[in-house]
């Protein structure tokens, strides 16, 4: 059995609710959502008869290349630095295979099935495009083996980003080949051609051009992204709801969120926070309490009053990735290609920059989402700031430690989150005979993103989860109807009740199960309406 990358949360593969069945390939770029319901959701993919038609005429024009006495990259001549090498007619086939099995080179933990199935999915959608040359069958059966829910082992190491991702593509197509490793539908690993057999489906005999097709492109990196943007989306709203909890939890105001002063700043995201905090705060008997004439209170610290700007810099950030995303959604990366017009021309689009730099920025805003979370967490247990709170919400502080450690795990987080959000897309390191001198590494910045959404929804939950506790001590103050509905969820699931100390961990545990599936953005938007 293969280590598999499990410090990384996934949604199971069976949660399909809420997921189309079915996704069409080849009618235009795929979307973000698409991606995801095929990733996560198990949708099956159809391919568009038109996008078939289109792949037969450019595998034609590659065919007319075959016998050609001229050289054409990755049809008659090696790869990289060996390019230079001229392949006779009898040897192409045998260079397809090789290339595959030569670059099925990855190392390391296993990477985890949504990421793989995306990978897939993507690669699936730009040889429909027809611009890649490669024959119907392999496409189809590209197809059938994504259908079959055959995942093939991928593992964390082996591509820099450039020339696409190269060793985990090149699983892919090994499996396709009936070779390597592969996880059937159930979870089970067994080798290819064996899971390939019990789904009904034949190997592929790569032939000219297709085994450079089948590894050549971003997808790797472009899948960790649209599966980040779906996620970093729902944990913004999130973000909101627990600074919410902890303005109200706190004693803040959110006179500072009134739309008027957001509006002298017309940055989109902030103006987005601060309704959604509006909302979220609408009726709170605790924030009456204390507006009086007599409130010593002035200003808030920054991490109450400067929510809307952090987590707004964040949804405009995420908005850009979002644009990014979408045109390498419609692209077709390969080289060479086969262009419109007929020609078969060797190009550089398979470089990863633009998806590693937003890959990056997302990496900076997983950070300071988090960052800015666990200082209003350590608020809540500061009594010299906490504002006639417990120390620590301690039941009887020196006996009781109420949530210090749980603070302390947000910490250890938040400081795992600030270095990976050093960039990967600045540290180019050569390759192939310095041919390929300058790579993106945007798979490692795909994959550090993923450890810094995981850890951000830790750290939201560790927040919500005190900020919970810190409202119940208010009592007999009430929060608002949106708040004490999250209060609620908590305690019906088991946490967040005042008291002695008791085992902790199932209960931060259980807090980030609410976020990540989406009961706490639920249980608020019952009483606001819809948040953004």
């Amino acid at each position: 059995m293969s280590e598999r990358a499990d410090h990384l949360s996934e949604i199971p593969s069976g949660a399909t609710d809420g997921y189309p069945g079915e996704v069409t390939v080849g009618v235009g770029p795929l979307t973000i959502e698409e991606v995801v319901a095929v990733a996560r959701g198990g949708a099956r993919v159809r391919l568009d008869p038109a996008a078939l038609a289109e792949v037969c005429k450019s595998r034609a024009i590659i065919e007319g290349l075959a016998d050609d006495v001229e050289p054409h990259y990755g049809v008659s001549t090696g790869f990289g630095a060996l390019a230079t090498r001229h392949i006779p007619t009898e040897l192409r086939r045998q260079l397809q295979r090789s290339l595959v099995r030569s670059h099925a080179a990855g190392s390391g933990p296993e990477v985890e099935r949504e990421v793989v199935r995306a990978l897939m999915l993507l690669r699936i959608s730009t040889l429909a495009t027809g611009r890649t040359g490669v024959r119907e069958a392999t496409l189809t059966a590209y197809a059938g083996m994504l259908n079959a829910g055959i995942t093939p082992v991928v593992h964390e190491y082996g591509s820099l980003g450039c020339s696409g991702d190269l060793a985990p593509l090149s699983h892919c197509a090994l499996a396709l080949m009936g070779e390597g490793p592969v996880r059937d539908a159930e979870g089970v690993e067994r080798p290819a051609g064996e899971a390939l057999a019990a789904a009904g489906l034949e190997p592929i005999e790569l032939q000219e051009k297709e085994g450079l097709a089948l590894i050549n492109g971003t997808d790797g990196m472009l899948g960790m992204l649209c599966l980040a943007i779906h996620d970093l989306r729902g944990l913004l709203v999130v973000a909101d709801i627990a600074a919410a909890m902890s303005v109200e939890g706190l004693l803040g105001t959110d006179n500072v969120f009134a739309a008027d002063l957001h509006a002298l700043r017309p940055q989109p995201g902030q103006a987005v926070s601060a309704a959604n905090l509006r909302k979220i705060l609408s009726g709170s008997p605790i924030r009456a309490s204390h507006d009086v004439e007599d409130c010593p209170r002035v200003q808030d610290a920054y991490s109450l009053r400067c929510a809307p700007q952090v987590a707004g810099a964040a949804r405009d950030t995420v908005d850009h990735a979002v644009r990014v995303a979408g045109w390498e959604l419609a692209s077709a990366v390969d080289n060479p290609v086969v262009t419109l017009d007929g020609r078969v021309e060797s190009n550089g689009n398979f470089h990863g920059a633009p998806v590693a730099y937003v890959l990056d920025f997302l990496a900076i805003v997983a950070a300071d989402l988090a960052s800015i979370s666990e200082r209003r967490t350590d608020r809540f247990l500061d009594k010299a700031r906490n504002h006639g709170l417990p120390p620590f919400l301690a039941d009887d502080p020196g006996v009781d430690s109420g949530h210090m450690i749980a603070q302390y795990t947000q910490a250890a987080i938040v400081s795992e989150l600030k270095r990976l959000a050093a960039p990967a897309s600045v540290d180019s390191i050569p390759s192939s005979a310095m041919q390929e001198d300058h790579v993106s590494m945007g798979w490692s910045a795909g994959r550090k993103l993923r450890r810094s959404v995981d850890g951000l929804a830790r750290v939201l939950a560790v927040e919500v989860l005190t900020a919970a506790r810190g409202i119940q001590l208010r009592a007999p103050l009430q929060p608002a109807a949106a708040t004490g509905a999250v209060v609620d969820a908590l305690v019906a699931a088991g946490a967040s009740r005042p008291g002695t100390d008791r085992f902790l961990a199932p209960e931060v545990a259980t807090a980030h199960d609410l976020v990540v599936d989406g009961t706490i953005r639920r249980a608020v938007e019952t009483h606001t309406g819809p948040l953004n």
